[in-house]
């Protein structure tokens, strides 16, 4: 479940000022670091993170996020017993952009 944006929006400020955050808030999307098909939890603020629009997006043109497709290509991994839940969620948390070359998946 999603919460609206009246009860996300001043969570989502807040967060990205925790980070010095000071992008276009339209382009940025209030994401789980650990996404809810690779077991993170939804609700806790730990979880959440105010994630910048990739490189070379178009301002204004709302969320852009290659993440997405990692995180999907994890899950992927995990149902197929490639790795572990364990491992492919230590993965994404430490650093998404590096997760698949780092468990040999991409």
């Amino acid at each position: 479940m999603r919460f609206s944006t009246s009860v996300t929006g001043r969570e989502k400020r807040l967060n990205a000022a925790s980070y010095g955050f000071t992008g276009r808030m339209g382009d940025a999307e209030y994401d789980h670091l650990i996404s809810l098909q690779l077991g993170g939890d939804p609700n806790d603020y730990r979880n959440l993170w105010v994630e910048p629009a990739d490189p070379g997006h178009k301002k204004g043109t709302g969320v852009n996020n290659a993440k997405d497709p990692v995180e999907t290509k994890l899950h992927t991994a995990v149902c197929k017993g490639q790795v572990t839940l364990a491992a492919a969620q230590k993965a994404i948390l430490t650093d998404w952009t590096t997760a698949l070359s780092r468990l040999g998946l991409g």
